[in-house]
């Protein structure tokens, strides 16, 4: 029996041996699973961090863009008012234009009229003109003919005054012969 007890406490002492190598290499890999999940928890930690992080920047980015939107809502409001105002500008403008076209084709139509008159007073004026030669020729062809008969009229008086006082001559001298 010493035998069988010494096996026993062999067997006994070999199973502890082997418990202890068991429970030995549960604790290494608990301990690696351990410093496995630290690792992973280290790891999403600091994803934490960073995607809280992001979230502080993303908001102030959000906060950035929410103020832009609100700045490019503000001048689509002024730009739509612009446009508008432009709009009601270039119909003025329009107006105004189809107006000013109308007045310019009025004054086209009375410059041409007024041309039409004026062509007609310049013909008028150049018969009046050719009417004028014709009489100034013939009031000097009848200057002309007035001048030679009063040069006939003004040489037969001469001739006269001659043969008047020629007479007179011969009466004096009749006279003063006869006394």
């Amino acid at each position: 029996m010493k035998n069988f007890q010494q096996n026993l406490l062999i067997i006994l002492a070999l199973a502890l041996c082997l418990l202890c190598v068991w429970q030995w290499y549960g604790q290494t890999m608990q301990r690696n699973q351990i410093g496995g999940l630290n690792q992973l928890l280290s790891q999403k930690l600091a994803a934490i961090q960073d995607y809280t992080n992001s979230i502080h920047t993303l908001d102030g980015q959000v906060l950035q863009l929410n103020a832009r939107i609100t700045e490019l809502k503000e001048n689509i409001k002024k730009d739509s008012e612009t446009a508008l105002q432009q709009t009601r500008a270039v119909n003025a403008l329009e107006v105004t234009n189809r107006a000013l076209n109308l007045e310019i084709t009025e004054y086209k139509s009375g410059v041409e009229k007024l041309d039409q008159k004026i062509k007609e007073a310049y013909d008028g004026i150049e018969k009046q003109n050719d009417v004028i030669k014709t009489l100034t020729t013939q009031r000097d062809e009848l200057v002309q003919k007035l001048n030679d008969n009063v040069k006939d009229r003004n040489n037969i008086v001469t001739k006269y005054n001659e043969l008047a006082d020629r007479y007179q001559k011969l009466q004096g001298d009749a006279k003063s012969s006869g006394k």
